[in-house]
């Protein structure tokens, strides 16, 4: 994890007190929240001072915080495992309840109210979560069901969160860091006031088999040292069915072959590539036989694969 300074994030001296931090965090609140600012990250923003208010209202927490000792900001850091698996799960949900007060005014849909019909209505609130798909979810589509804690409005206004299933559908074509926005299934408005919007960061899972760039996609093809050299028709695994491959004759390690078009698609059409990644492997244990063909080999062949170091040259 990235360490965050949360005394700078607040603009407040580490030996603050807890009075000092609520109104610097108020302030700061009320500037950047995302139903005032019109800035472009305003609502990253006010997440990070959220959420360094968050941990330094609290004593305990507070007190664990400080124990991490001075960092560099956004460096990377190994924190300890009860640190780890307080804060270290990388989510964080907005706490408006103390900010009910500040944003009264904001209820009646001056401000960022889309939609919304007056008299007391508000846009629900976007939300932003993380969405982990599978190679064949890429290849495919699918439909997920996102079990989320959602910011939604009480009978009052007030932001509470509520625990909500999600049912979206990841497209055809989706790619690793892909955002996607699914309109409409975001937080629930207040009064006659619209839902929010929510958005997909897509992850996608590792796999055993292939690896991802973009919309191409690696496979290593292990080759015997005799298909390596001879050449051969390999039945070659993809992420939509086995294809048939011609090794050519001489084919070395690392050499790259293409079947274009076969890998992840691309919904403004085509598709990203597959490429196989020539890995030539010697067996660890042969037979009595094989060892002794293997010795008329090295002694009938004039192959020299280390002709180039030219040993028998002077060399300073």
């Amino acid at each position: 994890m990235k360490y965050k300074d949360y005394y700078a994030c607040l603009g407040v001296d580490s030996k603050a007190s807890t009075e000092v931090i609520k109104k610097a965090y108020r302030k700061l609140a009320l500037k950047h929240h995302p139903d005032v600012s019109k800035a472009a990250d305003a609502e990253e923003r006010f997440k990070d001072i959220s959420e360094a208010y968050k941990t330094l209202k609290d004593p305990e927490k507070r007190e664990a915080y400080d124990q991490l000792g001075q960092q560099k900001a956004g460096q990377p850091f190994e924190p300890a495992q009860d640190w780890q698996q307080e804060f270290g799960d990388g989510q964080f949900s907005f706490d408006e309840s103390e900010l009910a007060d500040l944003f009264a005014g904001l209820r009646g849909g001056s401000r960022r109210t889309r939609g919304s019909a007056g008299g007391g209505s508000q846009t629900g609130r976007d939300f932003e979560v993380t969405a982990e798909i599978s190679l064949h979810d890429a290849y495919h589509g699918n439909e997920l069901a996102l079990q989320l804690m959602m910011p939604e409005y009480d009978a009052s206004g007030r932001v509470q969160h509520v625990a909500r299933t999600v049912n979206v559908r990841v497209p055809k074509g989706a790619t690793d860091g892909q955002r996607l926005r699914v309109p409409g299934k975001g937080g629930a408005g207040f009064g006659t006031g619209k839902s929010g919007d929510l958005y997909l960061n897509i992850a996608l899972h590792g796999d055993r088999l292939f690896r991802v760039s973009g919309r191409d996609v690696y496979v290593d093809l292990p080759l015997t040292p005799s298909e390596a050299v001879l050449g051969a028709q390999i039945e070659v695994p993809t992420p939509t069915g086995n294809v048939r491959l011609t090794i050519p004759a001489g084919t070395q390690t690392g050499r790259q072959l293409r079947l274009a078009k076969r890998g992840i698609p691309n919904p403004k059409g085509g598709a990203g590539d597959l490429l196989v990644l020539a890995q030539i492997v010697v067996p660890g244990v042969i037979t009595a036989r094989e060892r002794e063909l293997y010795e008329q080999l090295a002694t009938a062949s004039e192959f020299n694969p280390r002709a180039h170091f030219d040993l028998d040259g002077a060399s300073t």
